[in-house]
């Protein structure tokens, strides 16, 4: 039998280096002293170790030509990369949680919020090294190209970009590339919608500049949460404490009212002056694909760069699964929004929300698993997990199966794909709905920032349950008794989990519910 989950380490991740001395307990860090090139050399690095089971985060400690940088900075690559464990870690659970579980869990946390706390600069670690002026020099920095095509190199591809609503203050916290352009100057790619963009667009209409700040080495559940579609009205910064279970320690910048992680590696901060654009891209993209072409995007002036001694940059290279960086975090993440906004609109029996990693960086699929409780309950949930703020952004397929299956098993979805969805009467179309200039599969281009989704019914149909075919399955007695002896029998690793089991009573007897009349029950 196959271990209870475990409960959550007492003390929660405070930085990045804590979070590196975990993941390298559980043997998933990987070291490289050897000197390596900045320019797409780190970046095949991760993307072949991606591809490897299990596959570690890489930490470049010698950097081909800036051996003697004044920042003597470091480079982590495939930080979550496909590993669960990994990201079990940076959401505060044990590494050994099984995925559904660590989805429930996470979902969970996301209703709880804790504000900031805001420590003095002499508390902050961020604070120890700060350069201004004529001092500030981004391209003694190893930031590094990922792909042959992109437009430049590109910082913060793992970051926090921290921004406020010029109207009602809100604090935003995303994940959002940036381009170098200069010695003091960054280029920052926003797709439309995002909240950064919108705070950027509101400043200029009135005139104003923004200010904006940039870790970019950071605890890596700033990433997690900053990546994902909250209201707009709470700041990242809450829903990471509601998952840490403490507070996260910010400090007040140098130069604006923003607030920055206390114990990033590195944050630079900066200000876009109104209507201040620069040509930028293309990137290679979370789809596996280079996104747009060469396009103006708003340009930001470094002012200031706050760094801890022998810093760490965190880089999140976008490619085709398993070496999108995105992918493992994203089915848990997404995964776990869409279940807490479904809770929230009080959709009763959903049993699992998964994003599945290899469908576009985790945007491209949801799938759920549900009980049906009523007539309409699995077309209902279809169409809200589509248009949900977890789960609107780009997704092109929801798929809605049993509590039998697993929605994080595709084996298993696509059994109940092919057996139990009648293409003719279970798939539904929205059209114009949003979508990302990323998307390749929508030509011409500028049809892309709207998309379409199909709503696929892989339920058993509701109206026919009493007289659904039966599935096979084992019964619980039988399987205990196995996977009790597995070992002994000499059969290898342990017993998979089951989710469906026959029913333990005796044949012939005729179980009722309210659906009418059924042969036996297919749920232990």
């Amino acid at each position: 039998m196959s271990e209870a989950p475990k409960p959550p380490v007492t003390e929660p991740v405070r930085d990045l280096r804590e979070w590196l001395s975990r993941v390298e307990a559980i043997g998933e860090l990987t070291k490289v002293s050897k000197p390596v090139d900045r320019d797409e050399e780190m970046s095949a690095i991760a993307y072949l170790v991606a591809k490897q089971k299990p596959s570690p985060a890489v930490l470049f400690d010698n950097i081909e030509g800036f051996e003697n940088s004044p920042y003597g900075a470091r480079s982590l690559w495939n930080p979550y990369g496909p590993s669960v464990k990994r990201i079990a870690i940076s959401l505060e659970e044990h590494p050994d949680t099984p995925t559904v579980e660590l989805i429930r869990r996470t979902k969970d946390k996301m209703k709880r919020r804790t504000p900031p706390r805001e420590v003095s600069r002499a508390e902050a670690p961020v604070y120890q090294n700060t350069l201004t002026g004529d001092q500030i020099d981004l391209e003694k920095l190893p930031i590094p190209r990922h792909w042959p095509l992109d437009g430049g190199r590109y910082a913060g591809t793992a970051d926090a970009v921290i921004t406020r609503d010029p109207d009602s203050g809100y604090l935003n916290v995303g994940t959002y590339r940036m381009m170098l352009q200069g010695k003091k100057q960054t280029g920052l790619y926003l797709s439309p919608g995002k909240d950064a963009r919108l705070h950027i667009t509101r400043s200029w209409q009135q005139g104003k500049p923004v200010h904006v700040a940039a870790a970019w080495g950071i605890d890596p559940i700033l990433m997690l949460v900053g990546s994902q579609s909250f209201p707009k009205n709470v700041s990242e910064y809450e829903y990471a404490g509601g998952i840490k279970g403490e507070p996260v320690a910010v400090v007040k910048a140098q130069h604006s009212d923003l607030l920055i992680p206390a114990n990033a590696e590195l944050v630079v901060e900066g200000v876009i002056n109104p209507d201040s654009m620069k040509h930028e891209g293309p990137f290679g993209e979370f789809t596996g694909y280079y996104g747009k072409p060469e396009a103006l995007c708003p340009l930001v002036d470094i002012t200031a760069i706050h760094y801890r001694n022998k810093p760490i940059l965190t880089n999140a290279l976008m490619a085709d699964y398993p070496s999108c960086e995105q992918s493992g975090f994203f089915a848990i993440l997404r995964g776990a929004k869409i279940w807490d906004d479904l809770d929230k609109l009080g959709i009763p029996g959903i049993c699992g929300v998964y994003s599945h990693p290899a469908a576009a960086g985790g945007f491209g699929m949801t799938v759920l698993s549900l009980e049906q409780r009523y007539a309409g309950h699995a077309a209902q949930a279809l169409a809200l997990a589509a248009q949900v703020p977890g789960g609107s952004y780009y997704t092109k397929w929801i798929i809605a199966v049993d509590e039998d299956v697993d929605p994080t098993d595709m084996d298993q979805v696509i059994w109940a794909m092919g057996s139990r969805c009648n293409p003719i009467d279970d798939i539904d179309i929205l059209r114009n709905t949003w979508s990302t200039p990323l998307d390749p599969s929508q030509n011409p281009p500028e049809k892309r920032p709207y998309g379409s989704k199909a709503l696929i019914n892989a339920c058993k149909e509701h109206r026919y349950l009493p007289v659904f075919s039966k599935r096979t399955t084992l019964r619980k007695s039988i399987y205990d008794r196995v996977a009790d002896r597995w070992s002994e029998l000499g059969l290898p690793g342990t017993a998979p989990e089951v989710r469906a089991y026959e029913n333990e009573a005796p044949q012939g007897v005729t179980y009722h519910d309210e659906s009418g009349p059924r042969a036996g029950n297919n749920m232990g």
